[in-house]
This record gives C-alpha cells, structure tokens and sequence, in this order.
C-alpha cells in the first residue's frame, strides 16, 4: 500500500477513523470495533485516529482492549488521538479548553484509556479562540518533550494558523473535512500542507456515507444527533443530494467498483500528501475503503467523476451553526 509521510513517519495512505467505534453513527458492539481493527492490521491500513470525545473515552477503550490481546501490533501501529474539547455534561456546552493543563490532563486520559506510554501524533481538536496559537504550539511541543507524544497536529484550522504553529513546532498533519461533497480546503489548506511537507488527514471522505452505494435512509437520520441538524441531511436538501450522487453511485458502477472506492480514490489522486480517514463499523464496507486506496484512476477517469460532481454541487452547508463552532473559517 503507498505510503505517506507524518512528520517522519510513514503511514498507510489510508487510515481508520475510528469514531464510529464511540456509535457516532448508530450502534455497535466493541467486538465490531475490534473486527475493524483485525481487518484493518490484515490489510496493512497502519494509521488509527481516535479521539478523547469519540463516546466520552469509548473509542479509545476499544483500541486499549484490542492493543491488549494483540501483543506486538502497537509496533505497527501510528496511533493519533486529540484534546482541546471539553463536553459539558450538565448543560450540553461544548467549550474550548487549549491550556497546557487541560490539554496534558486529556493525553494523559487518553494514554491511560488505550494502555499505552505515547501517541504517535496528539491534535489539537479545536482551536480555543481566545487562546494565540503560538501558545498552543509551545504547550504541544512540551507533550512531545516529555515523550507523551511523537508529533503533534491541528483539527480544523486555516493555513494562516497552520504557518503560525509551524513557525513555533514543527506541526505533521492537519486534519479537516475533505471529499468530493467539501472543497473548501482546496481554497489554501492543501497548498499550505504540502508548502510545509504537512500531511492533510481528510475526515468524512465518503460524505458520511453519501457517496458510498448505501447512503443512510431517510428515516435513520432523526436518529443520529449530529446528522439530524446537519443542513446536508435533513429537509430538501437530503433528497437533492441524494439524487445528485446517485450520478456518482452510477459512474462507479460502470467503472466495476464500489463507490465508497472510486470516491477513496478520487481524493488520493488528488495529491501525495493527502491521508483519508473514513469510519465505519461494517468490515464489508471497510474492504471497499481499503479497495479505494489501491485503485488506478487515469487523467480521464478524474475528469469523469469531476463532471458528475463538479465543484460546488451538494446542497446545504457542510455544519449548521452550532456544528460550525470551532472550526476556523477561511474562504
């Protein structure tokens, strides 16, 4: 499988993302996290993204468990988890928090929950405004001197931020939402990543299951709390996008692949330095991700899936208002 480079590590160029493993998406079992993760070391998919806030801690237990009965597989393995996030069980507030306390507190939770001594790469999950990001960095790059992490990164941030925590510690990887339904990235992040040889870890690759050949139905939406305020999945513009990719799920089906591949593919081709990250909890589905990262598009086959969904096609923003707090803005 191609490789890509974080920080001075090299990785597979697709990765697991693992909030699913917290039921982000409907339920599961730690068992079908566990299947997940056996599928993905059989297939040499080394790189796992967690989070503290992934089920309150629940994604990051099911790693520890599973790195407990599979002795020798954290050698293999680049391990990322993030901070910065600090839920608010009483009044449902999702407040920013990147002190150095805060954030040391999280990773050493983190650390505790998945059994082991360091986290390749530690993220900054979001951004507390208030808080300059030279700070921040400063606090990241004691994290990585006390050997609690390897590298460190950001989530949701602008190229503008991302040369400001450079200019302080080397920053490996950028995390941000990236398919063929958010393009917004390309609007700068990608050339400021690939300018500071910064890996671009693209979450949601497959639009949440939008561009994959089963989109979630309609009536399983209102009982997602992220995707049952999220403009892109509920009222018209759910079914406006649903057709709009049924062109999509139509190309790949021509070109005998899934379409959960074709759409993995798509964004590999579109630079070395970019690292998708889907979810799921469906090994089946998972084996069509990993398909993706090993599938040939030419120039033309490109041109053809950017002409069923050109730039700009999907309907509703990408967050509703409150979703959209954090995220930093740029374009």
């Amino acid at each position: 499988m191609r490789q890509v480079r974080i920080g001075g590590t090299q990785v597979s160029c697709i990765g697991v993302g693992a909030m699913s493993f917290g039921e982000f998406y409907g339920p599961t079992t730690e068992e079908n996290s566990y299947a997940i993760l056996d599928a993905a070391l059989a297939a040499g998919v080394t790189h796992i993204d967690t989070s503290n806030v992934y089920g309150m801690g629940r994604s990051e237990t099911a790693i520890g468990t599973w790195l407990k009965d599979h002795p020798g597989a954290r050698d293999s393995l680049h391990i990322a988890t993030k901070g910065g996030i600090n839920r608010d069980g009483d009044t449902g507030a999702v407040p920013f928090d990147n002190s150095p306390e805060h954030l040391e507190a999280s990773l050493d939770a983190s650390l505790r929950r998945m059994g082991i001594e360091c986290v390749d790469l530690f993220y900054v999950h979001r951004r507390e405004e208030a808080r300059e990001i030279e700070d921040v960095a400063e606090t990241m790059g004691r994290l990585v001197a006390k050997g609690k992490c390897k590298a460190i990164g950001f989530s949701e941030i602008a190229p503008s931020s991302l040369r400001r925590a450079h200019a302080v510690h080397p920053v490996a990887a950028v995390q941000s939402e990236y398919s063929l339904g958010t393009r917004f990235v390309e609007l700068g992040l990608v050339q400021a990543c690939q300018e500071l040889d910064v890996a671009l870890v693209a979450f949601s690759p497959v639009m949440r299951s939008m561009l994959t050949d089963t989109p979630l139905e309609p009536e399983v939406i209102p009982s997602l709390p992220f995707l049952k305020s999220n403009p892109r999945f509920t009222g018209p513009n759910y079914a406006a996008n649903r057709a709009a990719t049924d062109r999509f799920r139509a190309l790949a089906a021509e070109m005998g692949v899934p379409a959960a591949a074709l759409a993995i593919a798509w964004l590999l081709h579109k630079a070395d330095h970019i690292l998708p990250i889907p979810g799921t909890r469906s090994v089946a589905h998972f084996g069509e991700l990993v398909m993706g990262a090993q599938l040939p598009l030419t120039t033309d086959d490109m041109v053809r899936i950017e002409q069923v969904l050109p730039v700009g096609w999907a309907h509703g923003a990408r967050y509703s208002y409150q979703q959209s707090l954090g995220p930093e803005s740029f374009c």
